[in-house]
């Protein structure tokens, strides 16, 4: 099995600092199961590549195993365990990769923390569930998917195509991320292990792939294929939902929990923001609608009383709220004409999926500010570049009317989970931004009592996308 990393990065050969392996020497190491060959078959300033080929040894795999009852040895030898990447491969990359799998790259710790143009080529790949599976797994992490599919016999075309496929994936990304994610996904395609899978791989997933799986649309068939075990994958997904704070409301303490709710109270900000919205999409005319980061269902409850609207869907990522939104929400009493207007699916606002196409107007109600900043140009182009609705609403707190309450510290934020507030000024910058680049126009609008100095305590942008198209 091979693996190829080739980067255009210049210099190119930079890449060897990053993988801490001199280009101009052959690698070799021993294995448990095989051996390893570590080379670069082309090193300019233009392009470098290198390559990591496994020999695994089909004798050595076997050797000292107990036969089950009833198999015969030679199905120990005649599998494709030797010639597929798998989880062998995975092992391989943690070992001879590892500096670079972990991003420490001593000479250039600047340029392992730096996303670079990159070009990854794994084969002969097994894709348990064709190229649909390597497109869901790979596409929301950011990856240009290129596969190709041998005949099993070019004598024989109809014995059809081989379950094996070449896989060229391409990004611009830090070096250790790709690694990590194919140390991941790749026995995720396999949909096996070559070892005994205990409670220690339930860790191991979350420290290769906490940072990523949890907004990953497809986290559950990752744990689970990870993981092979459902009570292991369940484990995993209670940890990220822990360590990301998505099952804050029933863990944290109550005065925690009712942080910026109880801020707001006093004024009735939380249904005054549901209220505007509701209005301003039904001036919109939007008849579909789609509520990303839907929490327990606020805003969609109202939607399913207005006659004007045939469809909502709701979005989020935490499964807690999920199962909580569709208790509120009573699903399961609807009536089927009613039933028919709503759906609540599993999703990432930073990851494109087709379930957000074909919608009047979209909305982000006080969800931004939960976004890393760096990772607003990843909603930018969900939303208003692949999605395109007729409108979008998104809401968020305006910083400066922090000041004027009583039981908020300066420099703190309204709950603990933001990652930011904006300024006025910051968010008309940011939506302006946002329709210069993608064709949009913006209207702006203030939720609550206004401050004389400081204006609204919730601001909103309302973007329509522009006529011309």
């Amino acid at each position: 099995m091979l693996l190829k990393i080739a980067t255009t990065h210049q210099p190119a050969t930079d890449l060897g600092f990053l993988l801490r392996k001199n280009p101009a020497n052959v690698h070799r190491a021993d294995l448990p199961f095989g051996k390893s060959v570590f080379f670069y078959p082309e090193t300019s300033a233009e392009r470098c590549e290198a390559a990591l080929l496994l020999e695994v040894d089909p004798i050595q795999l076997v050797r000292g195993r107990k036969t089950a009852k009833g198999d015969g040895m030679l199905a120990h030898y005649v599998n494709d365990r030797p010639y597929a990447a798998s989880s062998f491969l995975s092992v391989a990359i943690s070992r001879v990769l590892r500096d670079a799998m972990a991003g420490r790259a001593k000479e250039r710790e600047d340029l392992a923390a730096t996303a670079i143009p990159l070009e990854l080529e794994i084969t002969p790949l097994p894709c348990k569930g064709n190229d649909e599976i390597v497109h869901r797994l790979f596409e929301p992490l950011g990856y240009e998917i290129e596969t190709h599919t041998a005949l099993l016999d070019e004598a024989y075309p109809d014995w059809g195509e081989s379950p094996y496929r070449t896989v060229r994936l391409k990004a611009t990304k830090r070096l250790a991320d790709a690694l990590t994610h194919l140390y991941v996904l790749i026995p995720v395609l396999d949909n096996a292990k070559h070892y005994w899978v205990g409670s220690d791989e339930v860790e191991k997933l979350i420290d290769k792939a906490g940072d990523w799986l949890q907004s990953h649309p497809e986290r559950d068939l990752i744990a689970n294929r990870y993981l092979r075990k459902r009570q292991f994958a369940q484990d995993a997904l209670t940890l990220l939902d822990e360590k990301f704070g998505i099952a804050e409301d029933e863990t944290e303490e109550p005065e925690q929990a009712a942080g910026e709710e109880a801020l707001e109270k006093p004024m009735r900000l939380n249904d005054l923001r549901y209220e505007a919205v509701t209005a301003a999409l039904l001036k919109t005319g939007a008849r579909r609608v789609c509520d990303l980061g839907s929490g327990e269902g606020k805003l969609l409850r109202r939607l399913m009383q207005e006659k004007s609207i045939e469809y909502v869907q709701g979005v989020e990522v935490s499964t807690p709220e999920l199962e909580k939104s569709e208790r509120k929400l009573k699903l399961e009493r609807m009536s089927p004409s009613q039933r028919a207007r709503i759906d609540i699916v599993r999703g990432s606002l930073v990851y494109e999926d087709e379930r957000l196409n074909g919608f009047d107007a979209i909305t982000l109600v006080e969800v931004i500010e939960h976004v890393d900043a760096e990772r607003l140009d990843a909603l930018e182009r969900v939303v208003f570049a692949k999605a395109r609705p007729g409108a979008v609403l998104v809401s968020t707190p305006n910083i400066e009317f922090n000041q004027t309450f009583e039981n908020l510290e300066a420099g703190r934020l309204r709950h603990a989970d933001h990652r930011f507030e904006w300024t006025r000024a910051e968010f008309e910058a940011w939506a302006q931004g946002v329709c210069e680049r993608q064709g949009y126009e913006v209207a702006f609008e203030g939720i609550g009592e206004a401050h004389n100095e400081f204006g609204y305590p919730t601001q909103m942008a309302v973007f329509t996308r522009g006529a011309t198209e």
